[in-house]
């Protein structure tokens, strides 16, 4: 009875391990839920147009992204437009609140802002990218139950020191699409605080779901919705 026991625990084993989703599986599908890997590598831009409601005060803001990296920023204040993380494929650039005209970043965060581009998606072709993804297992997200899944980025250097950039993504365990990330703060006031981003509402354009509710924030601290 003992060798048979055994026999069943192995079996059983065998047939957790040969269906247990690995980190690379959740990822595809994930892709073939929101319109297909082909149909993302083929994207060459996007324009986002949302609205923030800032102090009950409607803040238009548009951004801007294209396959090679450039991207912008941009939104309206007071009558002002204001252009922030602004790359025109070499520098990265922002706006002086103080003189209002543009002012270039510093070399080490342009060079940071080119090591990890993310265009259209964080998890397309990510081992091209020197990325790597390990699966941490199951855990609720916005009461819903994901895997949740670390992608590891490449180091940036900040103040002189190389600095690991990781983030955990949530994917729903039914329709695979991104429920959410979250990430630790490296730099600035708020360096160690854990950024959040929750995803809903995925709309059809061209072929492809995105999320067209977006609502990001430090946790435990207040969120902004887009």
């Amino acid at each position: 009875m003992k060798r048979i026991s055994i026999i069943a625990l192995l079996l059983v084993g065998l047939f957790t391990q040969n269906n247990a989703q690995t980190a690379d599986e959740i990822i595809n599908s994930y892709f073939e839920t929101i319109g297909g890997k082909a149909k993302l590598e083929a994207v060459n831009g996007t324009k986002m147009k949302a609205k923030m409601n800032q102090g009950g005060m409607e803040i238009p803001i548009e951004v801007i992204n294209f396959k090679d990296g450039r991207q912008m920023i941009s939104f309206t204040l007071q009558g002002k437009t204001i252009k922030e993380e602004v790359f025109d494929g070499e520098v990265l650039w922002g706006t002086n609140f103080l003189t209002q005209k543009p002012e270039k970043s510093t070399e080490e965060e342009t060079e940071n802002f080119k090591k990890n581009i993310d265009f259209p998606d964080p998890f397309l072709n990510y081992k091209e990218k020197g990325y790597e993804v390990e699966l941490i297992g199951k855990e609720e997200f916005e009461t819903v139950e994901c895997y949740k899944i670390k992608l590891t980025k490449n180091p940036i250097v900040i103040d002189g020191e190389e600095v690991k950039v990781f983030e955990y993504h949530f994917f729903d365990t039914e329709s695979f699409v991104i429920m959410g990330s979250e990430a630790e703060i490296t730099s600035g006031s708020m360096k160690g605080k854990i950024s959040i981003t929750k995803l809903s509402d995925y709309q059809e354009v061209e072929g492809i779901y995105f999320p067209f509710s977006i609502t990001s924030g430090i946790k435990d601290l207040g969120e902004q919705t887009l």
